[in-house]
């Protein structure tokens, strides 16, 4: 019998009835193990169990909520599964969604903390993440294995035929472990190459859902330099307005060029203020489908790839999410349905009219729809003053492969600004006036300018070089050595470096990267003792990451997934400890540290090594005794550690 330590584990004999609607396009296939083979709406097959086949695992038969949905944009992942209420409460019990077997549990302080996989004999994996407990006899099993490892962070395989369960078993405890923000089961579907499945596809009454996405608004980026919305180059957003079930511009917006579509929805569900994920958005124009993407099957491989499917710089800079409506460079998610060369971009003539059509859908087909119209308008050049100009100033930013150049000048005429290449001058010509500001355009991919000059002002580009994407590149200069791999960027990257100081900045914040860069730099003031001292990213606040890095003489080696500010910071302070309670049952102690932070912790009664469970959410670690009848007594020996090496011990008698 499967039960949990102090809970009696009553099994669910109660079989509920669940309907896959008609959403999607069946192949009429049927394997021997009862799961019909299905394709998406991009035509991708996937598995479905057929009906009744998985148990909803919290309150199975009872209305249930969703705080997460499949697909949501996560800070540097999709969000892969369900994440299911559980009335802002721990210790719900977590039902098996079907028959099969636990083919593996962690446990771990960040991620999904507690952590249950179940293998289905239909080959799909179900997984219940956030738990507060296991059932027994898995949580003794795990227990016995973190004390066999003497490690609290543990990933168990256990045997096939080691650990059944049938549908409606009790496994655990809801909870809220590992990096979770708050009381909640985390629930995937997956299949054998561990792609994720949407579970909402499935249909579980317990989950109710009639209202369409909100669509808040549509952003329009230029893709070449001959682009233009409504006149300018750059990135514009537009506020739809809802009338009854659909959306519409309340203007016709005039453009040119190579443009990008993106859409910033969400989804909400029946009885829920939750703001989710939107999983499906089709583009047309003039009627023809051009775009659409179905957010499934995201293998975990690629699950990072969705800083590609998104606006990457504006969810940095705002913390908002926009969906593109076209394939990016560097973007190889199997989400995607967009014929043809331009993968979902729009090319706008001078003197035509494009209607445009977005779609977007949740997962049970409610749907919102925005309308607008694009007008081609060829690109001229006009001008306009500010009387508000008391002197020339320029600035400028990069806008995909485009320098852009905005310079305010006093005179009536716009002059040109000198870009400077290899100490020769090359004259930039306005290619149109915004407020006073003459607005200049450059490829960079013509080459790399050393600086700009205008009225006298001089800026410096600190470009260092082209990096192309898909090659192994090695770029050094006077103050750093960096690496990319082959698969380090999505795009090409025009690499800017700076030094000030101590602080080493390596192209830019709001640049994603795929795969890390190895770093190697020589600070000029060498840290007293170097097994202290380390790189931290600085981000753009005050916050100083750990980020590592070895020595070798007198230049520090790194890897990073981040591009920005570094400094190597020396780490010199222990951690500190802090007990709270103790007693023959449970020592319980709070330990944080100031810099590196906590990398292990380790326990000992009488000289004998005991488990000590860790919450870095509270900042609390406590005894976990193997043997429940067998008192904590004697001699008590607490050490941590942290990333620099300094470590901290703590004594007390029980």
């Amino acid at each position: 019998m499967w039960k949990i330590k102090n809970y009696l584990a009553l099994k669910l004999n109660k079989r509920l009835a669940f309907v896959i609607l008609g959403t999607f396009t069946s192949l009429g296939l049927q394997a021997q193990n009862g799961t019909q083979v299905i394709k998406t709406k991009t035509e991708k097959t996937s598995p479905a169990p057929a009906a009744d086949y998985f148990l909803f695992p919290i309150k199975p038969g009872e209305r249930n909520y969703l705080s997460g949905t499949m697909g949501e944009i996560r800070s540097n992942h999709f969000h892969g599964g369900l994440d299911i209420k559980t009335d802002q409460r721990i210790g719900l019990e977590v039902h098996a969604a079907a028959d099969g077997y636990i083919s593996r549990v962690d446990v771990s302080t960040y991620g999904y903390g507690n952590h249950i996989y179940i293998t289905h004999p239909n080959g799909l994996v179900t997984t219940y993440g956030h738990l507060s407990a296991f059932a027994e006899p898995l949580n003794a099993y795990v227990l016995q294995n973190q004390y066999d490892k003497q490690a609290f962070d543990v990933k168990l395989f256990p045997k096939p035929g080691q650990f059944p369960v049938k549908r409606g078993d009790v496994i655990g405890l809801s909870g809220n472990t590992g990096g979770s923000g708050g009381p909640h089961l985390h629930f995937e579907i997956r299949d054998e190459q561990d792609r994720l499945y949407n579970p909402l596809q499935y249909q579980f009454k317990e989950i109710l859902d009639t209202t369409p996405p909100d669509i808040y608004t549509l952003a329009i980026q230029p893709l070449d330099i001959h682009s233009r919305v409504n006149k300018v180059f750059g990135r514009a957003e537009f506020k739809p307005v809802k009338s009854g079930g659909s959306y519409t511009l309340p203007d016709t917006v005039y453009a040119n060029g190579l443009l990008g579509l993106e859409l910033q929805t969400t989804d909400r569900l029946d009885g829920a203020s939750n703001k989710n994920g939107t999983q499906e958005v089709i583009v047309y124009v003039n009627g023809r489908q051009v775009y659409e993407h179905y957010i499934d099957q995201v293998p975990f491989e690629l699950s990072r790839q969705v800083s590609q499917h998104i606006d990457y710089d504006i969810y940095k800079r705002y913390g908002r999410t926009f969906q593109k409506t076209y394939v990016d460079n560097g973007n190889d998610l199997p989400l995607y349905d967009a014929p043809g060369k331009r993968q979902g971009r729009i090319s706008v003539q001078p003197d035509s009219v494009y209607e445009v059509k977005l779609v977007a859908k949740d997962s049970y087909d409610n749907t919102s729809t925005l309308n607008f119209v694009v007008k081609g308008r060829e690109p001229a050049f006009y001008k306009t003053l500010a009387k508000s100009v008391k002197k020339p100033d320029v600035s400028y930013n990069i806008i995909g492969n485009i320098l852009k150049v905005s310079a305010t000048d006093t005179s009536v005429t716009p002059r040109n600004v000198e870009l400077f290449m290899d100490g020769k001058a090359v004259q930039l010509a306005p290619s149109y006036m915004d407020n006073s500001a003459s607005v200049l355009l450059y490829d960079l991919r013509g080459g790399l300018p050393d600086s700009l000059g205008f009225c006298g002002e001089v800026i410096d580009f600190n470009f260092q070089r082209m990096v192309p994407p898909g090659q192994e590149i090695t770029f050094s200069n006077d103050y750093v050595r960096l690496v990319f791999g082959k698969q380090t960027l999505y795009d090409t990257l025009y690499l800017q470096t700076r030094k000030d100081g101590d602080v080493y900045t390596i192209g830019d914040y709001f640049t994603p990267l795929l795969k890390a860069i190895t770093a190697t730099i020589t600070p000029d003031k060498q840290p007293a003792d170097k097994s202290k001292a380390a790189v931290y990213f600085l981000g753009l606040g005050r916050g100083r990451g750990y980020t590592g890095g070895t020595w070798n003489g007198n230049a520090i080696t790194f890897t990073t997934r981040n591009m920005g500010k570094f400094k190597v910071l020396e780490d010199v302070q222990e951690p500190k400890i802090k007990l709270l309670s103790k007693s023959k049952n449970q020592v319980k102690f709070k330990i944080w540290d100031d810099l590196s932070g906590i990398s292990s912790f380790n326990a000992w009664v009488d000289g004998k090594w005991v488990l000590m469970k860790y919450e870095h959410k509270n900042a609390t670690i406590w005894t976990e005794k193997l043997d429940d009848s067998a008192p904590l007594s004697g001699k008590f020996v607490l050490k941590v550690k942290d990333n620099a090496g300094n470590e901290a011990t703590y004594t007390t008698t029980i």
